[in-house]
């Protein structure tokens, strides 16, 4: 059987995955973005791609997440939700099997999120100080100390 491109109305929905990964999509929604129905999608989005919509969803998370991990100082918990999955323990089960590590220690396997700054770290620390104001004790600003 030879293998031939997917066609446009599938493009269509994966596309759609891609943009929106984040938020909670359902197999009828990418259907309507395909224009088919949501049992003839799914046949037709396994054939044309290998995997369910669903699986592919969830690969596309996890691979943000993934990046997240790498280039974010962001609790692990905020990023489970940042990609739109809703449970810790299903996140770290699923991320642990697609990367071989857990996601602490995939975090911990990279350098730190500082490392890629791209303001210089001087910077950083004079614009992180607090300013130091000045006020006007005779009310001219507002009113003084009593």
């Amino acid at each position: 059987m030879a293998a031939h491109p997917p066609s446009r109305h599938l493009l269509r929905a994966k596309d759609l995955v891609d943009a929106r990964y984040a938020e909670p999509l359902r197999v009828a929604e990418l259907a309507a973005a395909a224009g088919l129905s949501p049992a003839h999608f799914s046949r037709a989005f396994r054939r044309a791609f290998g995997e369910s919509p669903h699986v592919y969803l969830l690969t596309r998370r996890l691979e943000r997440a993934a990046a997240l991990l790498r280039t974010t100082d962001r609790p692990v918990t905020q990023i489970c939700f940042d990609v739109g999955l809703s449970s810790l323990g299903s996140f770290t089960t699923s991320f642990t099997r697609m990367f071989g590590l857990a996601p602490a220690a995939y975090r911990a396997a990279f350098p730190p999120a500082v490392a890629h700054a791209i303001v210089p770290a001087c910077v950083l620390r004079a614009y992180g100080r607090p300013q130091h104001r000045t006020f006007r004790e005779d009310g001219a600003d507002g009113p003084g100390i009593a």
